[in-house]
């Protein structure tokens, strides 16, 4: 808890500097819009749009009295208005900087989004390519200038793995006659057999690479707005073994489009109103066939997994800057991603987690920020059974530790 005297000593410290700007006139609530935005709505000035965006931060982990910087990521993104009707989206991302041939790094390019717009109307269109679909509240708006802390939320990194992108076709549109947004799209299913303990379903998504589409996938969203309030439920079910029938048959998995399914469901609410910020979110996943894959891969999947976080925040400058904000948060995150397990399931309680974040984000201008945060961890004990290194080899685990993260971000 002494890490937090970190954040009361530095916010006295940015209120005075920013008590010498000239307020801006206006008092219009901020509005963030990007290149890509711009296309996307059809108001673009240019045929061809450049965009991006990007984040760099540093990281103390006070447990293992170890800090780490990196250029977390850097996307460039290219599109084009062919016509009216029709325009196309894509996103190269390169993350901590680079790959290098023969090490071991952490670095990747990939592919974000590659996909064709065709407006049907004012207020329906198709995509169609790589995209990300609409499933909680970070995958869409995962810029960093969207979100409060250095990190995105652990919910929707580890339960929800954001940014989920899939091949696919997906239809989205508003109604004419109440403030409600819906989508729905097909896209390539869930390969188990990369599924890993400890990382819930993230690296079964193919992410446009080879996806196997034997086995295929539906999620669909549905957004209603009220006064300041932003109501959201989303969901999605597929089939994550993308085998042959014979290949699926030899290891005792049921194949087909939606053979061995995985259900996740998610709802969320935000609300915005004179500077203040609420967001709530819950998301469960149900693996029914867990105890299949496990037995035909070994990698100790759970049948059930859930996350929900709350964060309150507050601008410290509204209304008298439009282009300028001074934000502090808190957040708090629960998750635990073997929340029921199968009888051949081993049960790790270094899985069950909380999160509290409390930091500051200063945007100075509406895309960049600066930010400073602090995050406590506390997880379940660890399984003697799952360790492959005991101490005195290894260090004790701890069921706490710290974190103090220092970042930047920007969007154009």
């Amino acid at each position: 808890m002494k890490r937090l005297f970190i954040l009361t000593a530095l916010f006295p410290i940015v209120l005075i500097g920013l008590a010498q700007q000239k307020p801006y006139e206006t008092k219009a609530q901020q509005l963030v819009m990007t290149n890509e935005d711009s296309l996307h709505a059809g108001v673009s000035n240019s045929k061809t749009v450049i965009s991006g965006y990007g984040s760099a931060f540093y990281q103390r982990d006070f447990n293992q009295k170890q800090s780490t910087v990196t250029l977390e990521r850097a996307v460039l993104f290219l599109g084009h208005q062919f016509s009216d009707k029709v325009s196309f989206f894509s996103e190269l991302e390169v993350e901590n900087a680079k790959i290098a041939a023969g090490e071991n790094g952490t670095g990747e390019i990939a592919m974000e989004q590659a996909f064709l717009k065709f407006n049907l109307n004012p207020k329906q269109y198709i995509v169609a390519g790589l995209f990300v679909p609409r499933i909680g509240i970070l995958n869409e708006n995962h810029l960093p200038v969207n979100f409060n802390g250095v990190e995105r939320p652990i919910v929707e990194q580890l339960v929800i793995p954001a940014t989920w992108r899939e091949l696919g076709v997906g239809f989205y549109g508003s109604s004419n006659k109440m403030p409600l947004n819906y989508s729905v799209a097909v896209i390539n299913g869930l390969n188990s057999q990369k599924f890993e303990h400890g990382t819930g379903i993230r690296e079964g998504r193919a992410e446009g690479s080879s996806a196997l589409a034997n086995n295929l996938a539906v999620t669909a969203s549905l957004q209603y707005l009220w006064k300041d309030f932003k109501f959201q439920v989303s969901g999605y079910v597929g089939g994550t073994v993308g085998l042959s029938p014979l290949g699926a048959d030899s290891l005792g998995l049921n194949s087909g489009a939606f053979g061995t399914p995985l259900y996740l469901g998610e709802a969320d609410v935000q609300y915005s109103k004179k500077g203040i910020a609420i967001k709530a979110l819950g998301t469960y996943i149900w693996y029914p066939d867990a105890g299949t894959i496990n037995a035909a891969y070994a990698n100790n999947m759970a049948t059930g997994m859930y996350g929900a976080y709350a964060e309150l925040a507050y601008d410290w400058l509204y209304p008298k800057h439009v282009k300028s904000q001074l934000i502090t948060f808190a957040r708090f995150e629960a998750l635990d991603l073997n929340a029921t397990i199968p009888s051949n399931g081993i049960y790790d309680g270094t899985e069950k987690q909380t999160h509290l974040i409390a930091g500051i984000g200063y945007l100075p201008l509406p895309n960049v920020v600066i930010k400073i945060d602090v995050r406590l961890l506390h997880t379940g004990p660890q399984n003697k059974e799952l360790v492959i290194n005991p101490p005195p080899n290894a260090l004790p685990y701890k069921q706490n530790d710290q974190f103090l993260n220092i970042g930047i971000g920007y969007s154009f």
